[in-house]
């Protein structure tokens, strides 16, 4: 039997304004990059425990647009959308990242660089995510993203471990 990752992602800041996220998963890269980008099982890990993922949009390639939506436990609609500049199946993916909040616009959107590296049938999956100001980014992680992201890539492990 497969051991488990690391169970947790590592939160690190580089830079003022970026954000590092680490965590090793018990699956060879192309399953985790399966779930990752695969709307079907998006939506199955995306909420976490926050509530429910109602729609996923995913047209995977340089210039291609993504949509998440999902309704929190609170009864509120959560969504973000970006459009993808880079695709390397099962190695890298670069996207732009809009909280879709009032106000909120395209321009000067975050960038994410989602990398994913196996080692002897292991995954590291690392996010860099470079918002162009400290401001943005301390909002982004004073927002309790953590505890929602811990718990979307302990689900995204279990379903990558199904795939097998």
């Amino acid at each position: 039997m497969t051991q488990p990752g690391t169970g947790a992602a590592k939160v690190t800041l580089p830079a003022d304004d970026q954000i590092l996220i680490t965590r090793e998963f018990a699956a060879p890269r192309h399953l985790v990059y399966r779930a990752w980008t695969t709307p079907d099982l998006v939506r199955r890990w995306w909420a976490g425990h926050r509530g429910k993922t109602t729609d996923v949009e995913l047209d995977l390639r340089p210039g291609g647009r993504w949509r998440y939506v999902m309704i929190a436990n609170g009864g509120f609609e959560v969504a973000f959308h970006g459009e993808y500049r880079e695709v390397l199946p099962n190695e890298r993916l670069v996207y732009t990242e809009v909280y879709e909040i009032p106000g909120a616009t395209d321009e000067g959107a975050p960038v994410v660089t989602v990398t994913f590296t196996e080692d002897a049938g292991r995954t590291t999956v690392t996010m860099r995510t470079e918002t162009h100001s400290q401001e943005l980014r301390d909002m982004i992680l004073e927002s309790g993203m953590e505890v929602g992201l811990q718990e979307q890539l302990v689900i995204l492990e279990e379903l990558a471990l199904s795939l097998a």
